[in-house]
């Protein structure tokens, strides 16, 4: 069956199911409430099911004018290699382009740059901004 894909959000037991298959979860030990919580204050947000099971996702969070991160593309293990990572990405570019976004960042898990360089995504230079508050007792975040 073909994959579906619908702009809403997810069941949250089943989100957080795909979300704990990414291993971000030992560092930001969140629960489905923590996640619902999370995912309520996207701009926009994608779904991929295959047969009424959810194998993909996607959101946004964003002014809806000048700026626009993407976060949680996650795509579960088992669909992988299907396209639905890039289908996601293409309709989540496409989204932030009609709106007219001036600028689109996202917020990439370690050792996958390489799936957003294929798909004209670029790494920040060292100078440029962007940052990252360090890990402390102040404000538990997580370390990847």
């Amino acid at each position: 069956m073909a994959i579906e894909y619908f702009e809403k959000l997810p069941d949250m037991t089943a989100y957080k199911k795909l979300f704990d298959t990414t291993g971000w979860n030992k560092w930001y030990r969140a629960s489905a409430g923590d996640l619902q919580e999370a995912l309520k204050q996207s701009w926009y947000a994608l779904c991929a099911y295959d047969s009424g099971r959810l194998a993909g996702f996607g959101r946004v969070v964003s002014d809806g004018v000048l700026y626009a991160m993407i976060y949680d593309l996650i795509v579960a293990p088992s669909f992988q290699g299907r396209g639905i990572g890039t289908e996601i990405l293409n309709r989540i570019i496409s989204r932030c382009n009609n709106a007219g976004i001036r600028e689109l960042q996202l917020f990439s898990a370690p050792g996958l740059s390489g799936f957003y360089l294929k798909r004209g995504f670029m790494v920040r230079p060292a100078d440029a901004p962007g940052m990252r508050l360090k890990k402390s007792d102040k404000l538990k975040i997580g370390s990847f």
